[in-house]
């Protein structure tokens, strides 16, 4: 525990020095606890996004870095994308099978920015409401089928 721990005051650092572009950590949902976040997200300029705000709620266990963490959308706004379902479970392989402790927050919010980025429609998944209404609230327990946009 205590090397999750210095890894997430380590991170916490790195955020607050040198946050991505759009990108800043809620600094008291931080000091409320280390194992959960709350980070504050914009949309990328010259996208559809641009202009927006968003939050992410980040959850750590016990076993992180070497188990990702639990990242979701949060509150009332929720971007419209087709790898973000309506309660807020993002479809991103980084946050499942593709993760590796080398990687960081920094890292993950730089990655959703970039999905945002790069959507050329606002839509939701087609699965969306029938997601919604079966899901975990866990979305880490979702088993997520990944599609290749350029198919």
């Amino acid at each position: 525990m205590a090397s999750m721990e210095k890894r997430l005051q380590k991170e916490l650092q790195a955020m607050t020095k040198d946050p991505p572009p759009g990108v800043q950590v809620d600094q008291e949902s931080c000091s409320r606890s280390l194992s959960e976040w709350v980070v504050d997200l914009e949309g990328a300029q010259g996208t559809l996004y641009e202009g927006e705000k968003f939050q992410l709620q980040f959850k750590f266990g016990s076993k992180y870095p070497f188990d990702s963490p639990q990242v979701v959308f949060l509150g009332p706004n929720i971007p419209v994308h087709p790898h973000v379902y309506s309660n807020g479970h993002i479809c991103l392989s980084i946050l499942t099978e593709d993760w590796s402790p080398a990687l960081s927050v920094q890292s993950v919010c730089l990655s959703i920015v970039s999905m945002l980025s790069s959507c050329t429609e606002k839509k939701r998944p087609p699965d969306n409401a029938i997601y919604v209404k079966t899901c975990s609230n866990n979305p880490k327990k979702t088993r997520w089928w990944y599609h290749d946009d350029s198919v």
